[in-house]
């Protein structure tokens, strides 16, 4: 394995400048020197993106400023020991060791591990005190490869080392007659260094506290998870992490100290003590049940919430899960028109009722691929028509889940079923869906006698929401809800000509304003609400779900031709992105264009939203259909004059891309960084 410190990637004694961007652009620029990078300032770019995040500075006078970047062709470790000490956000003040890790977008675990090994050893005093003593690069290199070997090496046998085996055992002596036990995770987004560095600093605080201490590091190596037994003879719990912890529910019960994974560095002794104290109170705050305690939880965090922002969330909660019922369906349904032909819509059942495998129909559609072609035509067909038969059910029953929990997917699912029997459909399923679930969750407040707890998510919520829901749905809301519905399904099929553009262009405009976010998502599910009620003698359904599809593909698109366009007006991991993003466009994931409108939304979004609204309109104005809710070019089969639905989404991406390298060429935003490299200057 390659050695990832050599005296080429050390600086020592030098004024590297004033802030931590001088810092690491100048061992950005190291990196690149030593051939371990392909770029510079795509480098620099991660890193600062990284330390903006969470400062990396810990106490000691140290700081680890590190990143995963695609300009990393090479895992490797530089070190700059400042004559001008630069502040990096450690409490007790700057620092003069700088160790910058950079790691591959795809490092592999040996490298990961012997990172996480470096970060540990830099907690410890005597190894920090060996690095500023040292004379020569080839010192510092000799060092960390000894830390890096767990090489018994100088730094390691001193008094410090001494003292403090001798404290633990003095501390285990004075609490051997009640130890307490406390678990803790750490991990921190990169998952290379602060992960370590809070797990070892909590355990060192722990000894010195005579408290047994076991970490579970959830790391970018993955992670080993703590005994069972051992979690549950904990007193507590403590979270210093910046992710959501992996496999929650096992603490479940547990009094628990939540804090940033940096708290776990800067402050072990008092989380410890905290935890302690934790332990102690029966008031104190604990991991969740995820049942009655979690929905307690998410209720107190979402009162703080507006109402339109809930609202978003249940909704987007229904459609989420509603999503693969309505793709696998549909697709399957498209499948089956190709081997059964459309007419195999009309004779499906038929064809299912009186044949087999061993008896293949002999009446069947004229342009079905033979008998065996119309049997398994009708097979898919009827699938794929029994999954659509779960969109509005589902839409219902995860709106209500989004609100209620468990205890509201029942009534939810019943309300939407009610919904598709009076023919309510999209609407009537949101509306029974937030009914639902607003009558479980008003049932759940009630106190209730203990006996009666067990049953009320099982049995009585489920019960009695499903009465109220589906109730108010036959008897007062349903009929007004489908004669909506009718209407705008009459309304949409009488559109012809300038109207049906105009409606594209909505529809291009919704798809590409937020890129898989909440407008998109409303213009999709409109598509897909109506792709049923669908056919030959009614193709306007279809035909949006084209303009949709053929919208939704562009933004991906359109990046990828840019960067082949203009690939110096793009970073390297845009280019990366980009080619990435060709796949993507074409399967009609419109988040393959998200990194790009992430780094520059106010000239992505727009130049999407200009592409978007032409190939919505084309695809309208020359009748493309689509039987598939998903897939993109995959689907052709499904697609009804694909030529132009090609050419819609080519004329689409060429706009797209065009307006954007005239927006980056002529609106140019001021940099956020502009300063350069200080030139180093030896003390």
């Amino acid at each position: 394995m390659t050695q990832l410190i050599t005296p080429q990637l050390v600086a020592l004694d030098q004024n590297l400048g004033d802030s931590p961007a001088d810092v690491i652009r100048f061992l950005a620029g190291k990196v690149a020197a030593a051939g371990r990078a392909s770029e510079v300032e795509g480098l620099f770019a991660d890193a600062f993106a990284r330390e903006q995040k969470t400062a990396t500075g810990v106490p000691g006078g140290i700081a680890i400023p590190h990143c995963r970047s695609i300009a990393v062709t090479e895992p490797a470790l530089a070190m700059a020991r400042l004559s001008n000490k630069v502040d990096f956000g450690a409490k007790d003040g700057p620092a003069d060791i700088i160790f910058f890790i950079a790691a591959p977008e795809g490092a592999d675990q040996e490298h990961l591990k012997l990172l996480s090994k470096l970060a540990r050893s830099l907690i410890k005093k005597d190894f920090t005190a060996a690095l500023r003593a040292a004379a020569t690069e080839q010192d510092i290199v000799d060092l960390v490869d000894g830390a890096l070997a767990d090489k018994p090496a100088a730094h390691a046998a001193g008094p410090a080392a001494q003292a403090t085996e001798a404290a633990p055992a003095s501390a285990s002596a004075a609490s051997a007659a009640a130890p307490k036990r406390i678990v803790a995770v750490t991990a921190c987004p990169t998952g290379i260094a602060h992960t370590y560095m809070a797990a070892d600093s909590l355990v060192a605080a722990a000894k010195e506290a005579g408290v047994d201490l076991q970490v579970e590091t959830q790391g970018s190596g993955g992670f080993t998870a703590l005994d069972p037994a051992v979690i549950a003879a904990a007193d507590a719990v403590i979270f210093a992490v910046d992710v959501d912890v992996r496999g929650k529910e096992r603490f479940a019960g547990k009094p628990v100290i939540n804090a940033p994974v940096k708290r776990g560095i800067d402050e072990p002794a008092k989380m410890v003590q905290e935890a302690l104290a934790a332990a102690s109170d029966p008031h104190a705050h604990r991991v969740p049940h995820f049942g009655a305690e979690e929905s307690a939880e998410q209720a107190s965090a979402a009162a703080s919430e507006h109402l339109g922002t809930k609202v978003k969330k249940v909704l987007l909660t229904g459609v989420s899960y509603m999503i693969p019922f309505v793709a696998g369906g549909g697709l399957l349904i498209a499948l089956g028109f190709l081997l059964g032909s459309y007419e195999i819509a009309g004779v499906a059942d038929k064809i299912l009722a009186a044949n087999t495998l061993v008896n293949l129909p002999t009446d069947y559609p004229v342009h079905a691929w033979g008998p065996l072609g119309a049997y398994l035509g009708a097979v898919l067909f009827k699938i794929g028509a029994l999954s659509l038969g779960f969109l509005v059910p589902a839409l219902a029953g995860y709106i209500a889940y989004g609100i209620a929990d468990r205890p509201g997917i029942a009534p939810g699912f019943v309300s939407g079923a009610v919904a598709g029997y009076m023919g309510a459909g999209f609407l009537g399923g949101l509306v029974g869906g937030l009914l639902a679930g607003l009558t479980a969750h008003w049932i759940g407040t009630f106190s209730v006698p203990r006996w009666l707890r067990g049953l009320m998510p099982v049995v009585i919520i489920p019960l009695v929401a499903s009465i109220v829901a589906s109730g108010a749905m036959f008897l007062f809301l349903g009929g007004p809800i489908a004669a909506i519905s009718k209407g705008l399904s009459t309304w949409l099929s009488g559109m012809t000509g300038t109207s049906a553009i105009v409606l594209g262009i909505i529809l291009g405009l919704m798809m590409c304003f937020d890129l898989g976010g909440p407008v998109n998502k409303v213009a999709y599910s409109f598509a897909v609400a109506g792709l049923g009620a669908g056919s030959l003698a009614n193709p306007a359904p279809l035909q949006i779900m084209a303009a949709v599809m053929a919208a939704g593909m562009v933004p991906p698109l359109a990046m990828a031709l840019a960067t082949v366009l203009n690939k110096k007006g793009f970073s390297l991991a845009e280019r990366e992105n980009g080619k990435a993003a060709w796949l993507l466009g074409a399967s009609f994931i419109s988040e393959g264009a998200i990194p790009f409108a992430a780094a520059d939304p106010l000239r992505v979004i727009p130049a999407s939203m200009v592409g978007g609204a032409v190939t919505g309109a084309l695809s309208m104005a020359f009748g493309v259909t689509s039987q598939a809710p998903h897939g993109g070019i995959f689907v052709f089969f499904a697609i009804g004059n694909v030529f132009m639905f090609i050419a819609s989404i080519a004329v689409g991406v060429v706009v797209t891309a065009l307006v954007l390298l005239a927006l980056k060429r002529w609106a140019v935003r001021k940099p956020v960084e502009a300063e350069q490299a200080p030139v180093p200057v030896a003390a």
